[in-house]
């Protein structure tokens, strides 16, 4: 059977990975899968941003890495690519890192609610007490949306990102899952099923299979990732990742080579 590829893995030019590039490589052809993608954090155009993500000197050397893992595994398919941040105001940024290679995707995520506080950082876990669960939740979804409406990524990451912590709204956020959702159809952008979430507190894929359920009514495409911050995470619950998918509907994946999608029929 061939698995879908697994397009979310990590470097350890991010700071809190292990691991290098062939290392991911080595277990991806272990685990059974054909392609994969790295799609580290990219850098921002300040260093000091915050401390979990390469530096932009660094950029280089990351396409270098991942190079090599493609020579040393000919027999596996590699593609290049980065985690991208999306903040209102930083979309020249992002259009500068995609004319610097020729990468195949970029994965649009939203880490900050505000430019001081990434909601799924543990070290910001206190902030969610000071705060609404509904508010915060509507403001990353806003961003969210502005991040498919802006047709800079190929994938939106992790959607439900809020939920890692398991600080649920009391309110019903369909809408907002459905605003952003029809956004990225109109802009043809996927969103990935990133099996991440079951390592954290909510136990559970990002998205959720209610989010998927109504991603999959929008008509809006899927990609599968790891998030893989180690090797042994590669291809991590991949088994979960195509029943949550199939038992909702999908029946294909987007590959992506040169930021152009090609649709894959699920074994």
């Amino acid at each position: 059977m061939s698995l879908p590829a697994d397009y979310h893995m990590h470097t350890p030019l991010c700071r809190h990975a292990v691991g290098e590039p062939v290392d991911y490589a080595a277990r991806a052809v272990a685990a059974g899968l054909s392609e994969i993608g790295f799609s580290d954090h990219s850098p921002m155009r300040r260093d000091d941003f915050d401390n979990w993500r390469m530096f932009a000197s660094q950029l280089d050397e990351y396409v270098e890495k991942v190079r090599r893992a493609q020579r040393e595994f000919p027999q596996l398919t590699i593609k290049l690519a980065l985690e991208v941040d999306y903040l209102p105001g930083h979309e020249e940024w992002i259009r500068e890192l995609a004319a610097r290679h020729p990468w195949d995707y970029f994965i649009g995520s939203v880490h900050y609610v505000s430019d001081a506080w990434d909601v799924d950082n543990p070290e910001k876990l206190s902030r969610w007490k000071e705060r609404d669960a509904f508010e915060v939740w509507s403001i990353y979804f806003e961003r969210l949306t502005m991040a498919a409406a802006s047709g800079l990524f190929q994938i939106i990451g992790h959607a439900d990102l809020p939920k890692k912590f398991k600080y649920y709204p009391n309110r019903d956020c369909t809408q907002l899952f459905q605003r952003f959702l029809s956004t990225a159809k109109a802009s043809g952008a996927a969103i990935e099923l990133n099996t991440a979430g079951l390592r954290k507190d909510c136990r559970e894929i990002y998205p959720s299979r209610h989010f998927l359920q109504v991603a999959y009514q929008t008509g809006v495409p899927i990609t599968f990732g790891s998030d893989a911050h180690a090797p042994g995470e590669v291809g991590a619950d991949w088994d979960k990742a195509l029943h949550l998918a199939t038992a909702v509907g999908y029946t294909h994946w987007c590959r992506f080579t040169q930021r152009k999608c090609e649709v894959v029929r699920l074994a």
